[in-house]
Order: structure tokens, then sequence, then C-alpha cells
């Protein structure tokens, strides 16, 4: 994908759309920050050129290889954040593995049977009780409402 040369001042928002991307080149427009979450879901990214004052996203620790010439950085070969010697700030919690996310980013990923806040509910949502207690409490709160109300009905 290339957006050299397009005078972005800016990320544009349909980026996050690109996240299929393999090579990317961000080089000759005026980018003074690239935010945090940019490159969310960039797992294929493998190459990107930005321009020489901004760093690669996620630190040099997220790219095999970081070159410089006199107007662009190329940030090569994404690491996997999940497979690194340096322990994770927030490891994932028990019951689910680690998985990149993009360039320095990675998200945790519940086992099965287990999901929810911190994968600690196991199973699935229970649907038949949700279903029964939902239809029992309609069904009753109409025919009590109707049997109150009844009375106030104007028989033609």
């Amino acid at each position: 994908l290339d957006l050299s040369n397009c005078s972005l001042h800016s990320v544009p928002p349909g980026l996050a759309e690109a996240t299929a991307a393999i090579v990317l080149d961000l080089t000759e427009n005026p980018l003074t920050t690239l935010p945090s979450g940019s490159f969310l879901g960039f797992i294929h990214l493998q190459s990107l050129a930005v321009p020489l004052p901004l760093e690669c996203p996620g630190g040099r620790d997220a790219w095999q290889e970081v070159t410089a010439d006199s107007s662009s950085r190329l940030c090569q070969g994404q690491r996997n954040p999940c497979n690194t010697s340096v322990e994770l700030a927030w490891p994932c919690p028990e019951n689910s593995l680690c998985a990149p996310d993009g360039p320095g980013l990675f998200q945790c990923l519940c086992d099965k049977p287990f999901h929810g806040y911190k994968c600690l509910r196991e199973g699935t949502f229970p649907m038949l009780l949700f279903g029964g207690i939902l239809g029992t409490a309609t069904v009753s709160l109409s025919l009590l409402l109707w049997g109150t109300q009844r009375r106030k009905a104007k028989t033609p």
C-alpha cells in the first residue's frame, strides 16, 4: 500500500481497514505522530516505511530490522510479541493464549470452552434457562396487566 507523498498530516481513519497489508509506505508525508492504535490488527505487516522523524510503531523491539536513510525509516520483519524472552507487562490470564495484534501489540484469546471477563466463565451461555425465565416473566406480567386493566376497557 503506497501512501507516500499524499500530504497526510495524520494517519487516515480508513487505514484501519487495510489490516491485510504486507508492505506500507508512509514516507514523504508531514506526519508528526503515529497514534499507538494506528496499526492495531496489522499482523501481516512485514515492511513499513515512515518519515525519518517518526519511530517505528511498537518501538525497535517490535521489528527485526530498523534502518534509516536521509529521509525515511524502514521497519522490517514484524516480531511476534508473544514469543519474546522478555516477560510481558500484562501477561494473559489463565485459560487464555497470547496472539499478535500488530507491531508491538498483542491480544489474549480465551481457550475453549472458556469465555467472558478474564476467561473465567466456562461452558456456553445458558440460552434455555434465560429464555424460559424471560418468557415466564413476560407472560405473567402480561396476564397480570390484562386482568387488572380489563375493567377499564370500554366495550362497544
